[in-house]
């Protein structure tokens, strides 16, 4: 029986021996998760204000972006309206010069001409609203 205490003792013993090293080791683990100081925090709140204002300038891009394609296109349907006005006073223009004015078609563009500034300004109307 002796040599079974003796056993039951050096494994009691080297068990004590253990667990205190296991402790340590665990607590140690424990400490690397908690933030290490308000430095770290300082830290994180840095990089969260940064990457904040790096999506802030791209947005800022993009709308700046969006804007200039839309006052392009509001240019370009400028230009198209201005096109398409000069084309229509050329048609205009070659409808004065061939249209009768003793004709019924004439005298009804006489009468209409009356109420606008310039046969040419009504004409323009006129073909406008036949088209």
């Amino acid at each position: 029986m002796d040599s079974i205490d003796k056993l039951l003792a050096e494994l009691q013993t080297e068990y004590k021996e253990v667990q205190p090293q296991q402790q340590q080791s665990k607590s140690a683990t424990a400490k690397s998760f908690i933030p290490a100081s308000p430095k770290s925090a300082s830290f994180m709140d840095n990089l969260l204000a940064e990457v904040k204002a790096d999506f802030a300038e791209e947005d800022a891009a993009i709308e700046l972006k969006r804007q200039q394609e839309l006052e392009q296109e509001q240019i370009r349907q400028e230009q198209l309206k201005a096109k398409q006005l000069e084309a229509l006073k050329v048609e205009a223009k070659k409808w004065l010069a061939k249209v009768d004015p003793l004709s019924s078609e004439g005298l009804w563009f006489e009468r209409f001409a009356e109420s606008y500034s310039s046969k040419l300004e009504a004409a323009i109307e006129y073909l406008r609203n036949n088209e």
